[in-house]
């Protein structure tokens, strides 16, 4: 599907489908001037529907209208409501276009246009830019595994998003960049919604190898062998039970050269492509939902295509810890004690921990291979963190204060919402063991602060942060621009982090 940015009057747009987004209002006596040529088109209907109260604006209502024979324009209009004007955010816009999109399919449309609609606080090119990820981001569907589709087929060929003329070129910069960090988010989406046994860490690096041919990116695949050498204890522990052997991906972005040196950020991704706890085996209720368990890894994979495309001028690598974690003869075990790459001793009390095993070694070799400014991981980590935030926000944990305030800026801009939460001394001291130099688990109390001072072990002094998305990596329940499943949580959140990289000495 194809997004475009337009200066036109109605009458002059030739659209299967006319999306009008509109706020609540509280008086009704007269339409906002920026409607008057849509009421105009429609022959007076849009005035009529608001004063009698038939649309009241309200997030979510929908509404079509029917312009008289002969108007010209538009088929047909859908009035979308997306609540208060005065509280109008990026999020609604991104759902009126997702909403718009929806309904055009069961029109069959071929081309939706969609008035744009900004206020105080949300102005053109950030309405632009949040319309167009809506757009895209509702195009993608998860039934790719079906026979036979359910509902309408084909989505509209073209996705145009009307501007006043004066905003054009703010507007096309802002929905190009929009429609590239959705297009990230839907290919990180369709990883993590692939069957595991289509998806093994060795599929997953090949998909990988795929991207960097296709957008310019730099690939090392390391596999058992290599990370043998690079004593990656860690690592292959978890992938041992598994017939499927675990990779190390590296993706790498270098920016066109330049005068200057451009700082070093990794953004490692934990990728366990099944977890079924191993020995100590997880109950079988939702056990499906384990092939979510690489949606960090998928994250970053989709993050890597937005950095490409955008051509952000800083080096960036990715870093994708791939294993699946099974329970056969070979497997690890309670009470193993691993040597990781960074030479710490780790006891192994519970191998459904696995995620901080892979991001260990994954952390490490970032931190000494690259040498980075900074270093963001993205993991379905803890149950705890579920439980703390459920669904609405990833957990935020960080060795330092500028990364922090850097990454809630971009979820304020992103909409992806993280929540700080400590990791403080006394949760590094927890995790000693007394008997190797760490253990894997801490025990029930601030699971989630206890996993990433685990992680903290493993980055030294860079600054790094650790994002747990177990909550908000899928979801059982769809919106207008999220299926069933994946939700490609974090790569809205970190091309945000990255287009705006903070200056010099902020991190």
């Amino acid at each position: 599907m194809q997004v475009r940015v337009e200066a036109r009057e109605v009458n002059q747009i030739a659209a299967d489908v006319l999306a009008i987004p509109m706020a609540a209002s509280d008086s009704r006596e007269r339409l906002p001037s920026r409607l008057a040529s849509a009421d105009r088109w429609l022959g007076g209907r849009l005035e009529a529907v608001v004063r009698r109260g038939d649309f009241r604006g309200k997030a979510g209502e929908i509404l079509w209208l029917f312009p008289e024979e002969g108007a010209g324009g538009p088929k047909r209009a859908l009035l979308i409501g997306v609540g208060d004007e005065a509280k109008l955010t990026a999020d609604a816009l991104r759902d009126a276009a997702g909403r718009a999109l929806g309904a055009a399919r069961t029109k069959d449309a071929v081309e939706v246009t969609l008035l744009l609609l900004t206020s105080r606080r949300l102005r053109t090119p950030e309405a632009a830019r949040a319309a167009a990820e809506g757009a895209v981001l509702a195009s993608y569907r998860s039934d790719t595994w079906r026979t036979q589709r359910e509902g309408p087929d084909a989505d509209p060929e073209t996705f145009s998003i009307a501007v006043d003329s004066r905003e054009l070129r703010k507007a096309r910069g802002a929905a190009a960049t929009g429609a590239i960090v959705a297009e990230g988010q839907n290919l990180a989406r369709h990883l993590s919604n692939e069957p595991p046994n289509d998806l093994p860490p060795a599929a997953l690096a090949r998909a990988s190898q795929r991207l960097a041919k296709e957008v310019g990116l730099k690939c090392r695949v390391l596999d058992v062998r290599e990370m043998q050498r690079r004593k990656m204890g860690a690592l292959l522990a978890v992938g041992q039970g598994s017939k499927h052997p675990p990779r190390l991906v590296i993706l790498e972005y270098q920016p066109p050269k330049g005068r200057r040196k451009l700082p070093t950020v990794c953004i490692v991704g934990k990728g366990i492509t099944f977890d079924s706890g191993g020995i100590s085996i997880k109950p079988s209720p939702n056990m499906q939902d384990m092939k979510h368990d690489m949606s960090g890894a998928g994250a970053v994979y989709g993050l890597m295509h937005v950095v490409a495309k955008l051509k952000l001028p800083l080096h960036v690598v990715g870093v994708l810890a791939a294993a699946e974690n099974l329970p056969d003869g070979n497997a690890y075990r309670p009470g193993d004690i691993l040597r990781s790459m960074a030479g710490k001793t780790i006891e192994i009390q519970n191998t459904d921990a696995e995620g901080r095993l892979v991001l260990a070694d994954a952390l490490h070799l970032a931190n000494t291979d690259y040498k980075p400014a900074a270093i963001v991981d993205l993991a379905t980590l803890t149950g705890a963190c579920v439980v703390a935030l459920g669904g609405w926000a990833s957990g935020l944990f960080a060795n330092h204060e500028g990364l922090a305030r850097a990454l809630r800026d971009a979820s304020e801009a992103s909409g992806e919402r993280v929540w700080s939460l400590p990791v403080w001394d006394e949760h590094r001291e927890h995790m000693r063991s007394q008997i190797a130099d760490l253990k894997n688990v801490g025990g029930r109390d601030a699971g989630s602060s206890t996993a990433a001072a685990f992680l903290s072990h493993f980055v030294g002094e860079t600054p790094w942060a650790h994002l747990d998305i177990a909550g908000t990596a899928w979801t059982a329940k769809p919106g207008p621009c999220q299926p069933y499943g994946a939700t490609g949580v974090g790569v809205r959140l970190l091309a945000e982090l990255l287009a705006n990289w903070p200056k010099s000495g902020q991190i």
